[in-house]
């Protein structure tokens, strides 16, 4: 049974930073691709970030190009989303994906989120 765990969200305030992590577990995530997404209130799931589990390959939308940066460590089956430069607008709750490496893009799984506010 796979499992994504989310941690790391909070408050914080504009220009601010935070580290999301996400515990990965319940098979072998060597042919996976591992993404981010974010969902506000009254708004529609958003695409924040993605990386193939083997490496390289990562990808981010216009919208947090620059200040937000994801990573993994296979060894501890990690997948990080590092966020700089926090702004009101990136206020969501941030859910972690995985699903097959295959085009199209699908995501099988998902976490159950955690809570990001970022005050003006």
């Amino acid at each position: 049974q796979v499992q994504l765990v989310e941690s790391g969200g909070g408050l914080v305030q504009a220009g601010g930073s935070l580290r999301l992590s996400c515990a990965a577990s319940g098979r072998t995530f060597s042919s996976y691709r591992l993404g981010w997404f974010r969902q506000a209130p009254g708004k529609e799931r958003e695409f924040v970030a993605r990386i193939l589990w083997s490496g390289g390959s990562k990808y981010y939308p216009d919208s947090v190009k620059g200040r937000f940066t994801i990573s993994r460590d296979n060894a501890k089956n990690l997948v990080y989303l590092q966020m700089n430069n926090l702004k009101p607008e990136d206020t969501a709750v941030y859910y972690c994906a995985a699903g097959v490496a295959t085009v199209p893009i699908r995501w099988d799984y998902w976490g159950q989120g955690t809570q990001v506010t970022v005050s003006s």
